[in-house]
């Protein structure tokens, strides 16, 4: 009898990457997917700590495993993902297996009771695992693993280990492969995807990366998350100012106006170098669109701190925005280091204040393309609207009406309308013809 399986995925695009390449592995091992409203034989949870509201949610579910395993003998549970060593000790007790992620090719022989040598920690084959792509016009592809930046909020470097660089030739095949079977965007993953470098080829950056995926024949975009923004050099601005395929929309997380904040959360860089490569893609890119990474009630903020990242946020005016508020994670610096000082009531205070100055600015960035006519890629259907969800280049949505069929396709929409986080549109005659370059 075939077993089935279900993962249930939290955190980052890198962890439905991760999610993809478990699907893989245990449809190699025999399993199928499992029916809607069926339970599971093995139930797999892709985990992230660098918030522990996620944490919270998979504890939750460990009370259901012992009904489940009593309705099926043959259940199990594992987790794996990003998960900090505390959070470890605390699933041993209520998961059947905790999974490094870096040990994925081996979860099938852990699954079968026999024993698996786990000591290589400095060498992968997770780049090697041909993923299950869950979308079949836009694919993820990691193009490292683990970060070097020991940012001191941060969980990434305790839960992945230090940076893993793929190969530039194991990248470029990928991306051509599915170029080749129609993918029309290619996301490329890295917890600080900018610092990649080839390991194999000196002097080879993430700037050459991007000019030989630009190369290959096809009607593509190109998105990547999250740079850093001590990486952006004239060599990659200018190259952003000139790409037609890399997409003019970047994330560049700020996490802190504040000066005072930015060195206590080990980040390199200060605000006015923030602000000059900002301005300096704003001047060069066309049609630039960014979004921003805020952290508020970080250790020891004061109300006027907090007041520093409000201005430079209300100064920059984001398309979209990530804001977070902090919450301690065991074993970083500022858990060693620093007290937990500002209390829920003011993070949530801060939260909401930054949340409605972004519907501000989000609605007037998006009131400028009103009357535009707009390339988009159309991405999900509404069959009981007949409305279809698309993202121009440079990450706006956009919304539209037809009763035709568009997905995974490029079509042209003039804006007709304004919202906060997305436009109103109509089919624009000729439809993008797909077939040019």
């Amino acid at each position: 009898m075939i077993k089935t399986y279900n993962i249930i995925t939290f955190g980052c695009a890198m962890n439905r990457s991760d999610s993809e390449r478990i699907a893989a592995v245990l449809e190699i091992a025999g399993y199928e997917k499992v029916k809607n409203g069926q339970s599971p034989d093995l139930l797999v949870f892709n985990a992230c700590s660098v918030r522990q509201s996620a944490i919270d949610r998979i504890y939750g579910q460990m009370g259901k495993f012992a009904y489940l395993k009593k309705k099926n003998p043959e259940f199990k549970a594992i987790v794996t993902g990003c998960i900090l060593p505390k959070d470890k000790q605390k699933f041993f007790k209520g998961f059947d297996l905790v999974l490094n992620i870096k040990d994925l090719n081996k979860l099938p022989i852990l699954l079968s009771g026999k024993k698996a040598s786990l000591a290589n920690k400095t060498k992968i084959d997770y780049f090697r695992i041909k993923p299950k792509y869950q979308n079949k016009f836009s694919a993820l592809i990691p193009i490292s693993f683990g970060c070097n930046r020991f940012c001191a909020y941060c969980a990434v470097p305790y839960t992945r280990g230090l940076e893993i660089n793929r190969s530039s030739k194991d990248i470029l095949k990928e991306a051509k492969s599915l170029i080749f079977k129609g993918y029309k965007e290619i996301n490329l993953l890295g917890q600080t995807v900018s610092s990649w470098k080839d390991p194999s080829k000196k002097n080879y950056k993430f700037v050459n990366l991007l000019k030989d995926i630009e190369k290959i024949p096809g009607k593509f975009w190109v998105r990547f998350n999250s740079p850093y923004i001590l990486d952006f050099n004239d060599e990659l601005i200018g190259f952003l100012s000139k790409t037609k395929k890399i997409n003019n929309y970047l994330n560049l997380p700020l996490q802190s106006g504040d000066g005072v904040i930015l060195k206590r959360m080990d980040r390199k860089y200060t605000v006015n170098q923030y602000l000059k490569v900002l301005n300096n893609l704003k001047r060069r890119v066309k049609d630039f669109s960014f979004s921003i990474d805020i952290i508020v009630g970080f250790c020891g903020e004061t109300e006027k701190q907090f007041q520093n990242t409000f201005k430079i946020f209300k100064e920059t005016s984001p398309a979209t925005a990530y804001i977070a508020r902090y919450s301690v994670r065991p074993g970083t610096a500022a858990q060693k280091l620093f007290k937990d000082s500002v209390s829920l009531k003011v993070k949530k205070q801060r939260f909401g204040r930054l949340t409605g100055l972004l519907r501000k600015t989000a609605k007037e960035n998006n009131q400028k393309e009103v009357g535009r006519i707009l390339e988009v890629l159309v991405d999900t259907y509404l069959p009981e609207k007949k409305e279809y969800l698309a993202k121009t280049r440079n990450f706006k949505a956009v919304r539209f009406k037809s009763d035709k069929s568009f997905c995974g396709k490029f079509v042209n929409i003039k804006i007709t309308k304004a919202r906060e986080f997305e436009l109103l549109g109509e089919l624009k005659r000729p439809i993008y013809k797909t077939s040019t370059l």
